[in-house]
């Protein structure tokens, strides 16, 4: 376990406290739709943290090629259809392979560690083609000053639930997120590190990337494009 990460309930849990049995439930929600709107149809696809498929699949579905990553064999064993790469995503080592989009989702890249941050940001820049694009999921804006904050799920047999979020020193939190249903229910705490849009910019700058535009109404999904030097 990752410190400062933990995660209880039913069956596995990796390093970072996900819960494999919950992400086997989770909702695909509108992911697929935002990706398939960003990017050119059939683009070659390195998904960054794919965990179980839950987006793997249907942009598979939709005819992009899909290259799944994650650090855990137990959500590798849930993708189908996709060539998967278990790996810490800041060690991947693809050797010379570019991709035309690669996705970082899930909020990782508010990591709670800075060289954990930059590990997962030179990753996106090394392996996105020159001319090709990195789209990130972002928190909300207020995400962690409203808490506690919960959200019906399933017609309101579940509930989604952020509990707390507490400040642990150097702009990190420390955040624990409930998953409760009829049947079982899950926790996982994290460490979240929040970002203004022009902190988000600058960290982007620093691994050789720059904002293009945000995606969506709620400013959780960006585009950004690798940066190409004028002698390349």
């Amino acid at each position: 376990m990752r410190t400062g990460y933990a995660g209880t309930g039913p069956g596995p849990i990796t390093p970072d406290g996900c819960a494999v049995e919950l992400y086997e439930r989770l909702p695909i929600g509108e992911e697929p739709d935002v990706i398939e709107a960003a990017v050119p149809a059939g683009a070659s696809i390195l998904e960054l943290g794919c965990g179980v498929g839950r987006v793997t699949h249907p942009l598979l579905e939709r005819g992009f090629t899909v290259t799944a990553v994650d650090e855990s064999a137990e959500m590798l064993e849930r993708v189908h259809g996709a060539r998967t790469v278990r790996s810490p995503i800041e060690d991947l080592d693809l050797g010379g392979e570019r991709f035309d989009v690669v996705m970082l989702a899930s909020f990782l890249v508010h990591a709670g560690d800075l060289a954990v941050r930059e590990g997962l940001l030179r990753t996106c820049r090394r392996y996105v083609a020159d001319d090709g694009c990195v789209l990130f999921q972002k928190e909300g804006e207020g995400w962690h000053e409203r808490a506690p904050w919960e959200r019906p799920a399933y017609g309101g047999k579940a509930v989604f639930r952020l509990a707390s979020s507490e400040p642990v020193g150097d702009g990190v939190r420390s955040v624990q997120f409930d998953y409760v249903f009829p049947d079982a229910a899950w926790t996982q705490v994290f460490l979240s590190r929040p970002l203004t849009d022009e902190a988000f910019a600058e960290a982007l700058a620093g691994a050789g990337l720059s904002v293009e535009t945000y995606l969506t109404e709620d400013r959780t999904w960006v585009r950004a494009r690798p940066v190409v030097s004028a002698a390349k």
